[in-house]
């Protein structure tokens, strides 16, 4: 049975929860069957002051050998791929040539792909990446969910009103991907506390149901928020139906929010109990990591505290 079965392609890390340690629980907790390929392997994320295992990187080769592997033993039938984080080009362009192949031999396939290239104006890997997301991977994503970072190098748009936001996510459909979802965006209409997540979804007929979602920002940094939020969008896109891109994301954006509270509470308790934050020389705080285990209960039950609106 492959109705609910996902390939994850992510980053790993051994302490921490980005990438696929931020990915595979949540599905799984949710009725998923989850292999995962981990596309690096890091001694922790990079917010903290140190991160070793740099060097253990899969190069287009590993990956192409493991897929061959899964082949060879009937073990590639999957109804989703999801990827994040992806570091070179020829590892992308593996990639899209996996997806195109599983997408032959089972034509139903979703790709879901965050295109993770930076935040905050700040590009994670190299520039370069740009070119292949817009050329090999759109040309073969079902669902893409970039920041307005990201939106913005891939279309060349400013993203500073609904307006153009909404020609820049119209530029991604050309592209491909039958729905977009811009994760996370400040925009005119919002207060400077607020931020807003656009779902766009093309429709059988040509047209398209969009959808926002206005949440509150919390004011700390985090990582793995994007990891969390393309898994949890991917398994209440298959709950709810793939046209159902709004339910989905206020499934999504509010079981975040919740898991972030819990987070920031845990950090303040520990703080509260004579615990010091340590700061290195140069000065770097680690962000307090996700707790996703102890949010177990708000991950399964998904309560909706932020409501869509149509578009």
């Amino acid at each position: 049975m492959t109705a609910r079965r996902v390939l994850s392609i992510q980053s790993h890390v051994v302490s921490g929860y980005v990438g696929n340690k931020a990915a595979v629980f949540p599905l799984q907790l949710l009725g998923f069957e989850v292999d995962f390929i981990n596309s690096v392997q890091f001694s922790n994320h990079t917010g903290y002051p140190t991160v070793s295992g740099k060097e253990q990187v899969l190069e287009s080769s590993d990956l192409k050998a493991l897929m061959d592997g899964m082949a060879a033993n009937n073990l590639n039938h999957f109804s989703h791929v999801l990827t994040g984080f992806i570091g070179s080009e020829s590892f992308l362009d593996q990639v899209s040539e996996e997806i195109s192949k599983l997408k032959l031999s089972k034509p139903s396939l979703k790709y879901h792909c965050d295109p993770v290239l930076g935040d905050n104006g700040v590009f994670y890997v190299p520039e370069s990446l740009v070119e292949v997301y817009k050329q090999k991977i759109m040309p073969v994503a079902d669902v893409i969910t970039p920041n307005d970072f990201e939106v913005r190098q891939l279309t060349g748009e400013p993203c500073d009103s609904l307006e153009n936001t909404l020609l820049a996510i119209d530029k991604l459909h050309k592209m491909g991907p039958k729905t977009v979802v811009l994760s996370s965006i400040l925009l005119d209409r919002n207060s400077e506390n607020d931020l807003t997540l656009i779902c766009s979804c093309r429709l059988d007929d040509g047209s398209f149901s969009r959808a926002r979602v206005d949440f509150p920002r919390i004011d700390a940094r985090f990582t793995g928020t994007g990891d969390l939020f393309s898994a949890l969008f991917l398994a209440w896109c298959v709950i709810y139906g793939e046209n159902k891109c709004g339910e989905a994301c206020e499934k999504a954006v509010s079981t975040i929010h919740e898991i972030l509270k819990k987070t920031m509470l845990s950090n303040n308790e520990y703080l509260a109990n004579g615990h010091q934050e340590k700061e290195s020389s140069n000065q770097i705080k680690p962000p307090p990591e996700l707790k996703l285990i102890a949010s177990k209960s708000v991950i399964e039950k998904g309560d909706v505290i932020f409501k869509f609106e149509p578009l």
